[in-house]
């Protein structure tokens, strides 16, 4: 069977034309319909859920807070619960003053003795008052402090443990020396945070200490 186009060139492609045109028309036409279906849905959304979410919200807030207000002393509780929280973060800032036992048994010479200590951790400071054998003595002892380091369990490198070591005032008679020791120590020695550990040189060698030697051969 032998079919013939009848129609002319332009005629076909104006029908062409025209069903690419309806075709266009029916996808802008459901695409419109989506995008109006979505805004709508977005509307009643804003409008309906969220109000009613929002209301929920209030209602619920004011029946907890009611709740809240009928408890008897609330002020008071919460006072009590927010101290108890800090009583942890105290804890570990408080110092160690049991270590200070530790420390003065360690750089304490044995011709030295202590009548007397104070310590202010606030200031980070310590006076030590006490007799030696003699003045020399005296002088080793505040060497000793002043070459001491230490080191934490968080921290491997030796820093310097008591910054500032003053012989404030001392006294001497043929019984021996008294003495009274400014000292200025870093906190993180007696931090509850880390455990400090002290590196206590042996100062025999000392200029004070070999002078101390030469006397008593002499």
């Amino acid at each position: 069977m032998i079919q013939f186009n009848l129609l002319p060139a332009v005629k076909q492609e104006y029908i062409n034309a025209r069903r690419t045109k309806q075709f266009v028309i029916l996808i802008s036409f459901v695409a419109s319909a989506a995008a109006i279906a979505i805004m709508l849905l977005l509307l009643i959304t804003v409008d309906i859920v969220q109000k009613k979410s929002l209301s929920d919200a209030n209602s619920d807030i004011k029946r907890y807070s009611a709740q809240l207000k009928a408890i008897p002393d609330l002020d008071k509780i919460l006072t009590v619960q927010n101290q108890l929280n800090t009583l942890t973060s105290l804890h570990e800032q408080r110092p160690v003053v049991s270590r200070t036992f530790t420390y003065l048994s360690q750089l304490t010479p044995g011709t030295v003795s202590i009548s007397s200590y104070a310590a202010d951790y606030t200031a980070n400071t310590m006076t030590i008052a006490g007799e030696a054998s003699s003045l020399d003595q005296v002088n080793v002892y505040a060497d000793t402090m002043k070459a001491t380091s230490y080191k934490t369990d968080a921290s491997s490198t030796p820093k310097k443990a008591f910054n500032s070591v003053v012989l404030s005032s001392f006294g001497r008679d043929s019984k021996g020396a008294t003495y009274t020791l400014s000292i200025g120590f870093d906190p993180a020695i007696f931090s509850g945070q880390n455990e400090a550990t002290l590196n206590v040189p042996n100062l025999v060698n000392s200029a004070q200490q070999q002078l101390f030697q030469k006397q008593a051969e002499n």
